[in-house]
């Protein structure tokens, strides 16, 4: 099953595709007159040239690219990002660099990865009593580290 998405392609490059029939992704490319110094540590909104209309119940995130994370310590800064149904401006992804190199972002490099997925809007039901679990209210490392 596919979702059904409008969208704009203003970059020079060409639309996000899936690498392969299992790929959950999709790569986003750079969409630059000239190319992005990041400095160590440094971060910067990189422009992608896609402008999208996602239904109502669905979300874009906007994830790192495991090899640019890997081989060069560039990631996306909030990951995942959304990108709500309701937005309409150009997908834009913010980028930091935490390697101790400056790394050069070119014109249609791959930069992350974008996930369409459904989501559900939850309904609070207020309680004075929630139900007991085994894991209780133990987080962070609790249920044990192997």
């Amino acid at each position: 099953m596919s979702a059904k998405i409008k969208v704009i392609n203003r970059s020079k490059h060409p639309l996000p595709n899936y690498e392969t029939i299992a790929s959950a992704g999709m790569d986003l490319r750079a969409n630059l007159e000239g190319p992005i110094v990041l400095q160590s540590l440094e971060r910067a909104i990189v422009p992608t040239g896609i402008f999208m209309e996602l239904p109502i119940g669905f979300e874009a995130q906007v994830r790192p690219r495991s090899g640019l994370a890997a081989k060069k310590g560039i990631t996306v800064l909030n990951a995942p990002g959304t990108i709500d149904a309701d937005y309409r401006g150009e997908v834009g992804v913010i980028l930091v660099n935490i390697s101790k190199e400056e790394f050069v972002v070119q014109d249609g490099e791959r930069i992350a990865q974008m996930v369409i997925a459904k989501h559900e809007r939850a309904e609070w039901m207020e309680s004075q009593t929630l139900t007991e679990t085994e894991r209780g209210s133990g987080g962070f490392g609790s249920t044990g580290t192997q």
